[in-house]
């Protein structure tokens, strides 16, 4: 008789989940997806996705754990209209501390239409028909005890039943109930903490200019969490179709831009400097504002845990969900996926003693660099803790700070902090010898006047 496969559930269809069900369908296991939505049959919304209004893209640490994880991906993405942006070659962005530099490539971003990005990979991780799927599910809750996590419980068509399983995977994003889950098993309710910045972003959908729909640069004037104008800040991604998508932010006293007119003058107006507006003026709308307050940063401490079932891992936005301004979530994602394949192969297999802790631990370890830069800027803005920043908040928020100042004028540390906002290192590489050296010293070039816009795209957007 042969051995029996070990199984593996995960819950949610989004890229977090299919990309943890293919992850451990590399390991051998069966695997089974549940997603409440019906899944589309091509890059069309979906009901559980509002955020794919919004502005995304896979920095190159995520890209890399998404080639890992299907490879092909990433020449798919671009057969399917994404544009590879060199990072910052292609991209103008205003920071708190100045106009940075175009510096030479350092890491790259595909950015992308959400529903688009989702439809190609999940065809990807569908397409050897190794991994099933139950859409139109609802995961109703985990079936086990404290000490090991058996199965989960679920809905579909009006009858209830349930799932077995060796592994279960949570990754049904902010909506998850896994921390109520633990605590109806008998388990401490886990450590968390949440950094609300209280950000509101209005999204809108625009065809470019003629000219400006092949090669044209990222635009990011970023807000000021501390300046005035608080919050005030907008993105100006190329997606695919030469489409501009653009989210505009607004701080916690604000009314977001609900209409055309309001969104063209608060991009004009509302922002620490008005090339948005400027380029809008000479593009076609092509969609209504898309509102959102969605945007606090929220992470549940697992690792820490006393006790952890066996059968059991959070990962995704159900174990930390970011501030979308930084744009990490779907990177994020990838590499926690990465992580929980290898904790399987080194463990040995889905259902071995001892896996679900090791993996939660390793998949907690991937989300640190993304978590800290999103609450080192964001527990600054008022309100977004009941205390205020802590003496690490202020200490962390003071030397990064001096490093990207010093980012605008010296190329070498830009790449440093463009190598850790990517997610190709870690945050550790900022503390080097020479990086402590290097934000001492501070900028060795004098800060741009203005943004750095060249003629030719000046002309191609219809600004000449």
């Amino acid at each position: 008789m042969s051995e029996r496969k070990p199984t593996a559930v995960v819950l949610g269809g989004s890229l977090a989940g299919l990309l943890a069900a293919r992850a451990l369908a590399s390991t051998g296991a069966g695997v089974t997806v549940v997603e409440r939505d019906a899944l589309p049959s091509g890059p069309e919304p979906r009901k559980g996705l509002p955020q794919a209004r919004h502005v995304h893209q896979l920095w190159s640490g995520g890209a890399r754990a998404l080639e890992d994880l299907l490879p092909g991906a990433l020449d798919a993405l671009r057969a399917a209209g994404v544009n590879r942006v060199p990072v910052t070659t292609d991209m103008v962005v205003l920071s708190a501390h100045g106009w940075y530099r175009r510096w030479p490539e350092s890491a790259f971003m595909l950015p992308a239409g959400r529903d688009l990005l989702d439809w190609v990979v999940r065809d990807l991780v569908l397409a050897d028909g190794a991994i099933e799927l139950l859409d139109r599910t609802e995961a109703l809750g985990v079936t086990g005890t404290g000490q090991a996590v058996t199965g989960v419980r679920v809905r579909r068509d009006g009858a209830e039943h349930t799932l077995d399983a060796d592994l279960v995977v949570d990754a049904t994003g902010r909506g998850s109930r896994s921390a109520r889950w633990l605590v109806e098993l008998g388990l401490p309710e886990p450590a968390r903490r949440e950094v609300d910045s209280g950000l509101t972003y209005a999204s809108r959908l625009f065809r470019a200019p003629e000219g400006a729909r092949e090669g044209f640069p990222v635009v990011n004037i970023e807000p000021d969490q501390r300046g005035s104008g608080t919050g005030h800040g907008g993105v100006l991604l190329p997606v695919e179709d030469g489409k501009w998508l653009v989210t505009l932010i607004g701080g916690r006293a604000d009314d977001p831009p609900a209409t055309g007119a309001e969104f063209l003058r608060y991009a004009g107006e509302k922002l620490r400097h008005p090339l948005i507006g400027e380029l809008l003026a000479h593009a076609e709308p092509l969609t209504g504002v898309t509102v959102t307050r969605t945007t606090v940063n929220r992470r549940f401490f697992h690792e820490r845990s006393p006790r952890w079932p066996e059968g059991f891992v959070v990962l995704g936005d159900a174990l930390c969900a970011l501030n979308p301004v930084y744009g990490h979530g779907m990177s994020v994602a990838a590499r926690s996926a990465v992580a929980l394949r290898e904790a399987v192969l080194r463990q040995g297999g889905v259902g071995a003693p001892g896996l679900a802790r090791r993996a939660q631990r390793a998949v907690g370890r991937t989300v640190r660099a993304a978590w800290d830069l999103a609450i080192g800027a964001d527990v600054f803005y008022p309100g977004a803790t009941p205390t205020g920043p802590t003496v690490r908040d202020r200490l962390v928020s003071a030397y990064v700070g001096r490093l990207l100042l010093t980012a605008t004028g010296n190329g070498r540390v830009a790449r440093r902090v463009t190598d850790v906002t990517s997610l190709e290192a870690g945050a550790q590489v900022l503390l080097a010898p020479r990086m402590l050296l290097a934000a001492a010293v501070g900028p060795l070039r004098p800060p741009l006047s203005g943004p750095p816009v060249t003629a030719a795209e000046r002309k191609a957007a219809g600004l000449l």
